[in-house]
C-alpha cells in the first residue's frame, strides 16, 4: 500500500457533508486514527470548531497531533477507546455534541506494521491488540490456550467463518507440535485446513475471516460497539448527528439494529399487549440504506470497499430548521 493511503480517510466528503459543521460547533471524533475526518471538518468550518479526538492506539494518536498540529488547541486529543468517549467529554466540559463520527475500520498504519500482528500478508509476531498498554492479551496467547470449542466459536460469531470448526482443529493439532507465535505461521495453519478447491475459487485469502475474528476477540471490538451506541445518543445536542462508518456484517447489523431501536417510542416484543419497556425515542434514522464509496473511491483505496456508512440525528418533539 502507498504511503499516501495511510492518510485516506473512507467516505470522507460523505461524512463531511452529512455532519455539516458550523462555527462554533463541538464535535467528537470517537476513533480519530490519522485525523483525516477531523481534518475535513475543521477545512469545512475554516478551523472554527472543537474537537475531541479519541483512539486506544498511541501511534495513532501521535501522527493525528502532528497532522492538526496548525489547528492549534481546536483539538483536544485524548487516549482512550471509544467506549469510554464520555470520560473524554466530561474532561472538556462539555455537555453534549453537536455531532460525532467513528471509522470502526482498522487503519492501514496498523495493517502495514509486521510487528503489530494485524495482517498475515507480511510475518510479525501474533499480536493485534490496538494497545498493548491496555493489559490485553495478544492474539498468539488466545491461539496457544482456548480450546477447540472457544476457537470455534470465536471464528464463527465473528469472522463468520464457514470451515470454523476445521481451522480450530487445525490450530490445536498445530500448537500441540509448537506454540503459534507469527501471523505467517497461523495463516498457513488456515490456509491449510481449507479445502483445496476452496483455495483454488477463493476471492480472498483464507485466513481473512480468521484474522478478522481474532482481532474483534482480542481488542472486544463489539462489546465496545454496543457500549457506544447505546450511551452516544443522550450525549447529542438535539439535531445533531452521529455517522458511524463499519467495515464488516457483524459491525454494520449492530449499528443498523441500535439506530432502528433508539428511533422507536417502544421496542416491546410485538405481541405484548400493554408497552412495558420505558423506551423513548432518541434518534432519527436519516440513511435508510448504508452509504457506500463510490467506484472512483474504491478504486483508489482498495481497503474502502466494504465500507458502509450510517447516520442518524438526534430526535426533538421541537420544530427546527431544516438541516441539509
Amino acid at each position: 500500500m502507498a504511503q499516501e493511503a495511510s492518510h485516506t480517510s473512507v467516505l470522507l466528503k460523505e461524512v463531511v457533508d452529512w455532519l455539516s459543521p458550523v462555527p462554533g460547533g463541538r464535535y467528537l471524533d470517537a476513533t480519530l486514527g490519522m485525523g483525516g475526518h477531523s481534518m475535513g471538518l475543521l477545512e469545512r468550518t475554516s478551523g472554527k470548531i472543537e474537537i475531541v479526538g479519541l483512539d486506544r492506539d498511541h501511534q495513532a494518536l501521535e501522527q493525528a497531533r502532528k497532522r492538526l498540529a496548525s489547528y492549534g488547541g481546536k483539538v483536544r486529543f485524548e487516549h482512550l477507546p471509544f467506549s469510554r468517549f464520555e470520560d473524554a467529554l466530561d474532561e472538556a466540559g462539555w455537555d453534549e455534541a453537536d455531532g460525532v463520527v467513528a471509522d470502526l475500520g482498522v487503519s492501514s498504519m496498523q495493517l502495514d506494521q509486521s510487528a503489530r500482528g494485524f495482517s498475515f500478508l507480511s510475518d510479525g509476531p501474533l499480536d493485534m491488540r490496538m494497545d498493548p498498554d491496555a493489559g490485553l492479551e495478544p492474539a498468539s496467547r488466545l491461539v496457544n490456550r482456548a480450546s477447540a470449542e472457544r476457537l470455534k466459536q470465536i471464528l464463527r460469531e465473528y469472522g463468520e467463518e464457514p470451515m470454523c470448526g476445521r481451522i480450530a482443529r487445525a490450530i490445536v493439532n498445530a500448537r500441540a507440535e509448537a506454540p503459534i507465535e507469527t501471523t505467517a505461521r497461523l495463516a498457513g495453519i488456515v490456509e491449510r485446513a481449507y479445502p483445496a478447491k476452496w483455495r483454488r475459487t477463493a476471492r480472498t485469502h483464507p485466513a481473512t475471516r480468521t484474522f478478522q475474528a481474532l482481532r474483534i476477540a482480542v481488542n472486544d471490538e463489539l462489546g465496545e460497539l454496543s457500549e457506544f451506541l447505546a450511551r452516544i445518543p443522550s450525549r447529542l445536542k438535539p439535531g445533531g448527528r452521529v455517522a458511524i462508518i463499519s467495515f464488516h456484517s457483524l459491525e454494520d447489523r449492530m449499528v443498523k439494529r441500535a439506530f432502528r431501536d433508539m428511533a422507536r417510542d417502544c421496542v416491546c416484543p410485538p405481541r405484548t399487549p400493554v408497552c412495558v419497556c420505558g423506551a423513548k425515542r432518541m434518534l432519527t434514522v436519516l440513511t435508510k440504506k448504508p452509504i457506500t464509496p463510490s467506484p472512483e473511491e474504491q478504486t483508489a483505496n482498495s481497503r474502502a470497499r466494504s465500507a458502509k456508512l450510517r447516520v442518524a440525528e438526534r430526535f426533538t418533539d421541537a420544530p427546527e430548521k431544516e438541516r441539509s
